[in-house]
């Protein structure tokens, strides 16, 4: 195998890879939001604000369960850009075929027990009575597309690892096409289907993303690619899956602590009402535009840190920290500053409701200058996963969710007796996180945690050790 079937990172200019590697997830992202914002406008717009509640409150359930699954691609992800890196082709086989058994075999679990467990979650979020029963039939649709799920983003990590962002950009893009298609024919039965009202929606994305999977899994077997679906060696499974749950389990602990962290927080707004409940909906649209450079290039800097780790290069991490923050947060202060200026135009897009534009208004205004600390801490999230020290990121997680964020969010809230209170909770709780993740990065132990692992030491020449591994390889 040679390294056209991806991208090398471990030379040439970093800015220029953190561009052209993160610019297709950053389209692709783009296009999941617009279509996000499509499907709010239908919702909202046309079904009402109780319909956008229903969503509101499955959402963060949704994302706890797939936060299980994304910690264990982002496990794929490291070991494979690592591998990839370091020219271990072997190794890179291994990590496919334990992550393609292990990922989907959560998937099918899960789905199980979030359908036998849905009525119960709801109701432990404090759901409003009026939304419960709809909530229940929208979350067990979306449940069925878990596996799907997580089989799109494992390929797609994958993928990412060996520095192909672009492949994954064209199936998600068709997903998302097709997507948006479906949802207003099955919102409203258009062309003979049926009338699902807001269950059309989770019908719609459990549809396209399972096509999408047939087709993209097709494509990779007729090009022969390195990461393409086969049946498994099993003497490749046990190794490799071991690796991932040292990586992934804690990763997905805290993948899963964040989004309990919002299911915790939609709790809090839900003793609002159903005013507030929509009016977190709407922000939360928004607030995924004003973050998605932060989180588009943490993804990439984990994997330009994980294949320059694998080859050896420690000095070219610090750039890629350097660059990662000069574009991650002058992208985010930027959205942050048209978001602080059009706060209410932007809410318009969503709802006409004149109490949602009240309460969303002021969130924005109170969390919006706080993105760019968030910013800053994905990119030092970044090159701590690189390194594979996920332990680390899922303590901070755990510092800035548990410690700060959900508790102060129900106290403060309380003692200003106003939903509004979440929303300071939640712009300390970016404050804090930014400050945990450059501490830790400055202390220099995600490059010590990375040697204990046995991986190469640094070259002084990174051009002399591609040449190297090319030959070895």
């Amino acid at each position: 195998m040679n390294t056209k079937s991806g991208t090398d990172l471990t030379v040439g200019s970093i800015p220029r890879h953190i561009v052209t590697f993160s610019l297709p997830m950053l389209i692709g992202s783009i296009f999941q939001i617009a279509h996000s914002f499509i499907n709010a406008i239908w919702v909202g717009q046309y079904l009402g604000t109780g319909a956008l509640a229903v969503v509101t409150v499955s959402l963060p359930v949704i994302f706890t369960i797939f936060g299980l699954g994304m910690g264990m691609t982002l496990a794929t992800n490291i070991l494979v850009s690592q591998s990839f890196g370091a020219k271990r082709f072997d190794d890179l086989r291994r990590v496919v075929d334990g992550s393609t058994v292990l990922i989907y075999s959560i998937g099918i679990v899960l789905t199980i027990l979030g359908e036998i467990f849905t009525p119960s979650i709801l109701r432990a979020m404090d759901t409003p009575a009026d939304i419960l029963p709809e909530s229940v039939d929208y979350l067990r649709i979306s449940f069925l597309s878990l596996p799907f799920n997580f089989g799109m983003y494992a390929t797609r990590s994958m993928l990412q690892g060996m520095g192909d962002s672009k492949t994954p950009l064209y199936f998600q893009f068709g997903s998302i096409v097709l997507t948006t298609v479906l949802d207003p024919l099955l919102i409203f039965g258009k062309l003979g289907l049926p009338e699902l009202g807001v269950n059309g929606t989770a019908w719609a994305t459990l549809v396209s993303h399972l096509l999408a999977l047939i087709v993209l899994h097709a494509y990779l077997r007729a090009h022969s690619s390195p990461v393409a679906a086969r049946w498994p060696r099993l003497d490749h499974i046990g190794p490799s899956i071991r690796q991932m749950v040292r990586i992934g389990v804690p990763a997905s602990i805290q993948q899963s602590l964040v989004s309990l962290g919002m299911v915790m927080v939609t709790g809090v707004v839900n003793g609002f009402g159903e005013t507030a409940t929509a009016t977190f909906g709407a922000v939360s649209r928004i607030e995924q535009i004003a973050l998605l450079p932060a989180i588009t290039f943490g993804v990439a800097i984990s994997t330009l840190a994980g294949q320059n780790l694998g080859a050896g290069h420690h000095s070219r991490v610090r750039e890629v920290f350097a660059w990662g923050s000069a574009f991650s947060g002058t992208m985010t202060v930027v959205i942050s500053a048209v978001t602080m200026i059009f706060p209410d135009g932007l809410l318009k897009v969503l709802t006409r409701d004149p109490a949602v534009l009240e309460l969303g208004v002021a969130y924005l205004q109170i969390v919006a200058p706080c993105y760019v600390f968030y910013a800053v801490a994905f990119v030092c999230n970044g090159i701590i996963n690189g390194a594979g020290a996920t332990v680390v990121t899922t303590a901070n997680s755990l510092i800035t969710l548990w410690v700060i964020r959900v508790p102060v969010a129900y106290w403060l809230s309380r003692v200003m007796n106003s939903v509004t209170g979440v929303w300071y909770a939640i712009a300390l709780s970016f404050i804090v996180s930014m400050v945990v993740g450059l501490g830790y990065y400055f202390s220099g132990h995600w490059k010590k945690a990375f040697e204990k692992k046995g991986e190469p030491k640094p070259r002084s020449d990174p051009a002399e050790g591609f040449a190297s591994d090319v030959g070895e390889a």
